[in-house]
């Protein structure tokens, strides 16, 4: 249950982050729970090599530990992009700066 809330909030954290630079911030979420999905995949699998199949509580923490990093990576991917800004100094013509 703590799993899902702690994807709800971070997908909303990524969508603000995608509008802020200025792309789609769906799709940017759907990409949010798609890094999650497969960094908990990677961590389970990561987790039953190093521990075994019969240590359940050390699989859940390998893959949560999976899940968060596939969100820091698809983050740092999201933070490199280029910010929206709104350049009204390069829309002003020549004949807008004469009296």
């Amino acid at each position: 249950m703590i799993e899902i809330i702690l994807v709800v909030l971070l997908t909303i954290h990524i969508g603000k982050i995608a509008k802020k630079k200025g792309v789609n911030p769906g799709a940017w979420r759907l990409y949010t729970v798609l890094s999650w999905i497969a960094g908990e995949i990677v961590g389970v699998i990561i987790g039953i090599l190093l521990f075994g199949k019969n240590d359940i509580i050390s699989l859940m923490f390998t893959g949560i530990a999976g899940a968060l990093g596939g969100y820091f990576i698809l983050k740092s991917i999201l933070d490199k992009k280029l910010d929206n800004v709104d350049d009204d100094i390069n829309r002003i013509g020549v004949d807008d700066l004469r009296p």
